[in-house]
């Protein structure tokens, strides 16, 4: 049967971030390997259930269904309903254990790769206590205390990111957000090179702290903030 999905492993052991698994079979079983039995997808973690969820083909879309899980699943941020179906769409976000076990569905082609830098659950748990609030009116985030302001640039990335957390973010959107002043091309999107929008995010981490801002990239897609932070 032909591919017509797949999950790209952002962070879960034991794969490597950027593991393509292909959707390719009628129903797909994702969970943690155990002496009786082992899933389609087997994470390790010891907060994924032996059988956490599955995803069926049905009627040419793929459904999520959580198979009663003990953490649950949770799909751009709002967790599902057990045995209940959820159809998923282009870049939605998936994540087990509390948030230490993260995917990206996609029905596009499976040539895409990920690029992504990688986060260590003991590196995410710190930046979880990580103080951080943002104030929009004055542009400006405190960190630990500390008063960074933004520039514009930097404003409207975040914004668009924060707004959609734990939402994948096309490239497209941002291009036309970040960037309305630049010429616009054929495909009515802005003349922005990935080069230029990549510096920016690489500014972000650099200016803020990489841990400030979770921001996940996923070549020739988007990207995507992993955030819980106060904002004003």
């Amino acid at each position: 049967m032909e591919n017509f999905a797949c999950l790209y492993v952002i962070r879960g052991e034991p794969f490597p971030s950027g593991t393509c698994v292909n959707l390719n079979e009628e129903e797909t079983i994702v969970g943690r390997a155990s002496h009786q039995a082992t899933p389609d997808v087997a994470f390790t973690n010891a907060f994924v259930s032996r059988q956490h969820f599955s995803i069926r083909r049905e009627r040419n879309q793929a459904v999520l269904y959580d198979l009663g899980s003990l953490h649950g699943t949770e799909v751009n941020g709002e967790r599902v309903k057990p045995n209940q179906p959820y159809v998923l769409n282009n870049f939605d976000i998936i994540k087990l254990a509390k948030g230490m076990t993260v995917l990206h569905f996609s029905y596009l082609s499976a040539d895409q790769t990920l690029d992504i830098e990688p986060l260590s659950i003991t590196k995410r748990l710190q930046a979880v206590h990580l103080s951080l609030t943002i104030h929009w009116e004055k542009r400006e985030c405190v960190v630990d205390g500390k008063r960074i302001p933004m520039s514009e640039k930097e404003y409207s990335l975040i914004r668009l990111l924060h707004d959609n957390a734990n939402r994948l973010v096309p490239l497209d959107v941002i291009k036309t957000t970040v960037w309305p002043e630049r010429t616009v091309e054929g495909d009515g999107i802005p003349d922005v090179s990935l080069d230029e929008l990549n510096t920016l995010v690489y500014r972000l981490r650099k200016k803020f702290g990489k841990d400030t801002f979770m921001i996940s990239s996923v070549r020739g897609s988007g990207y995507v903030l992993e955030s819980e932070v106060k904002s004003y």
